[in-house]
């Protein structure tokens, strides 16, 4: 009879441990495809500005032609943040994007005719709404990669989670934050 008990308790103990480690795995895929997910969404916003920047600046080039400069600093940011493929790279891409958008408008700036534009005042729109989404989609991997990044981290799920393929994910952060805190503003 006590055998038996001390089986009981060593069968209950194995499927207790069992269950707690088959939900903690599948926890953990979950949060795995969540910020999968999350990434592609802010690679498909920042697809969607790169198309964007083309027409912008076709735009402007017509009314600023001689700023070459402005043009090729934009083409280069944009090259950049196409082909970033972690989110570090997102982030340092991001920064030369920002500086070469604020550089694109202050160019705009100058020729009146050119704000008056309706193509232009369509593409700014759609490039302020694209980073807006940006800005969302950023939110929501940061906050995916903290959920998985604290059920890695914690006990006792740190013992052995590495060992089943799950590692930390990089946040999506920028050097400059105070940079891209609001989308490129130009004001006529």
């Amino acid at each position: 009879m006590e055998t038996l008990i001390v089986v009981g308790i060593i069968v209950l103990l194995v499927v207790i441990i069992g269950v707690y480690l088959w939900s903690t795995y599948n926890g953990l895929v979950r949060l795995n495809v969540r910020v999968d997910e999350a990434w592609s969404d802010i690679t498909v916003q920042l697809k969607r500005r790169a198309d964007l920047i083309p027409n912008l600046i076709e735009t402007v080039k017509g009314y600023a032609a001689h700023e070459k400069g402005v043009f090729e600093a934009v083409a280069q940011a944009r090259a950049e943040s196409i082909s970033a493929s972690t989110p570090a790279d997102a982030a340092v891409a991001e920064n030369h994007m920002q500086a070469a958008l604020k550089s694109i408008f202050a160019v705009a700036e100058a020729y009146p005719q050119l704000q008056a534009s309706q193509n232009f005042l369509q593409l700014q729109g759609e490039l302020v709404d694209t980073e807006d989404k940006i800005q969302a989609s950023r939110r929501f991997y940061n906050g995916g990669v903290r959920e998985l990044n604290t059920k890695i981290k914690t006990f006792p799920n740190t013992l052995y989670v590495r060992s089943l393929g799950f590692h930390e994910r990089e946040f999506f952060e920028v050097a400059d934050a105070a940079a891209i805190a609001e989308p490129p503003r130009v004001q006529f």
